[in-house]
């Protein structure tokens, strides 16, 4: 059945008759596209900025103007499936671009959006046969080629050639935007959830059961890779073994650490008490969650939550940019800034040295991001081992006892061998068979 889709939600008031004449004429994706670019402009994005990265800039009467950010939408839009989307014919986006301007309350905007369109479709003439054959790619790309054709901001484009490679960068932009896809790092078993069926991994034994049954928090590999490091970093210690999650919400790595460790006690800390709260909802469908404790703390201080207490494993998944799932996240290529790595280092830094200070003898951090920066990975570590004296655990036997206890797949190994090094596990979205992940253990003699 064809839904008709919802106004695009430029304002509150209900559509003009016209404008719902025009949005009938819309098809549901394409309207749903609009609503969701409309969405990211009213949050943090710029139109301005989001118009003037694609090549219609040029095309505009006067190429420094503003536009309304509605009118900008539709026009990044049109630009994108021209330039982009091999099955659309030319005229199918002039003639819906200008509805949906119409639809969006700007018909005064209607002759300006289908000459630009139309200009950018002249300079291109194979989008008005898409339908026919794909364009072949030319041998060599450069690196503003390629970020150009694959929609990514050429600055961070020229940071990850710098820090990994062309071809690391090429394949990472091509992932960026293709639909993220998860199942190769683990073993597909029936669920299971009760704790008692799930050995220690601190005396991992061939009965180790890899499911893990939280249907509530689907997982990325990469993020359940995370939570499974961080499970079998834990050290041997004689008494009860006290957890700490820093920034735990929304919870799947938590539940990863609960289902894996029965017998710890684990706090699961958040700043956000909004985001604690759902997350401890959640936490109530699982009985391995019976051993964790929630409370709202700011991890980049000392203090917070259980004062005194110092931990055996420490669990910091930081915020940060996410620049390795921006296939998930596609709106952080357009709303980060490269100012905005500082101000996550620094809190990435401070976060973690408040870690160090409630870390028992003897005791792990496992400092983790998605991002691929090396701001916020390699060097928020060295800053914090060269303050703190704490050393690098290699990752690597981590990995195998991972495929020896049955959670990580055998035919996973291989692929992860060339995401550890320096002692540290570094996947590439593209390259390795997940989005893009840092982590590092940091042990305390």
């Amino acid at each position: 059945m064809k839904h008709q889709p919802s106004p695009p939600p430029t304002s509150s008031r209900k559509p003009s008759a016209p404008a719902a004449d025009s949005l009938a004429k819309v098809t549901p994706a394409r309207a749903a596209a609009f609503t969701i670019l409309s969405h990211i402009a009213q949050n943090k994005g710029h139109s301005d900025e989001l118009l003037h990265s694609h090549q219609i800039a040029s095309l505009l009467a006067r190429p420094g103007q503003q536009l309304e950010a509605a009118v900008a939408i539709v026009l990044r839009l049109g630009a994108f499936q021209l330039l982009h989307l091999d099955r659309i014919p030319a005229h199918a986006v002039l003639n819906e671009s200008v509805e949906l301007c119409r639809a969006a309350g700007h018909p005064h905007a209607t002759g300006m959006v289908n000459a630009i369109l139309r200009k950018l479709a002249a300079k291109h003439p194979a989008s008005q046969t898409r339908h026919v054959e794909r364009r072949t790619l030319p041998i060599y790309e450069s690196p503003a080629a390629f970020a150009q054709r694959l929609a990514h901001p050429l600055w961070l484009v020229e940071r990850w050639v710098a820090a990994y490679g062309r071809d690391a960068a090429l394949a990472i932009c091509e992932y960026g935007q293709r639909e993220s896809r998860s199942g190769s790092l683990f073993p597909a078993t029936p669920p299971i959830d009760n704790p008692a069926d799930q050995p220690n991994l601190a005396t991992p034994g061939p009965d180790a059961a890899p499911a893990l049954g939280l249907t509530p928090f689907p997982m990325d590999d990469g993020s359940r890779l995370i939570a499974e490091l961080a499970a079998a970093a834990l050290p041997s210690v004689a008494s009860r073994p006290r957890v700490w999650d820093a920034c735990a919400a929304p919870g799947g790595k938590t539940l990863v650490l609960a289902q894996r460790l029965p017998k710890a006690v684990i706090l699961a800390t958040d700043i956000s008490s909004r985001r604690l709260t759902e997350t401890a909802a959640r936490f109530h469908n699982h009985p391995c969650a019976a051993n964790i404790r929630t409370a709202v703390a700011d991890a980049s201080t000392s203090a917070g939550a259980m004062p005194g207490t110092h931990f055996d494993l420490i669990l910091c998944d930081v915020p940060c940019s996410g620049t390795g799932t921006i296939a998930r996240n596609p709106e952080i290529r357009h709303r980060l800034k490269p100012a905005d790595l500082a101000r996550h280092a620094a809190r990435q830094r401070a976060i973690l040295l408040a870690a160090v200070q409630r870390l028992a003898p003897g005791g792990r951090i496992v400092y983790s991001t998605c991002s691929l920066e090396p701001e916020e990975n390699e060097q928020v570590v060295e800053s914090v081992i060269n303050e703190s004296g704490l050393r690098r655990l290699p990752i690597q036997p981590l990995f195998a006892r991972l495929v020896g206890s049955g959670i990580l797949s055998a035919d996973a190994f291989p692929q992860l061998a060339s995401a550890a090094r320096d002692h540290a596990l570094r996947t590439l979205p593209g390259i390795h068979p997940c989005d893009g992940f840092y982590a590092s253990i940091l042990v305390r003699d």
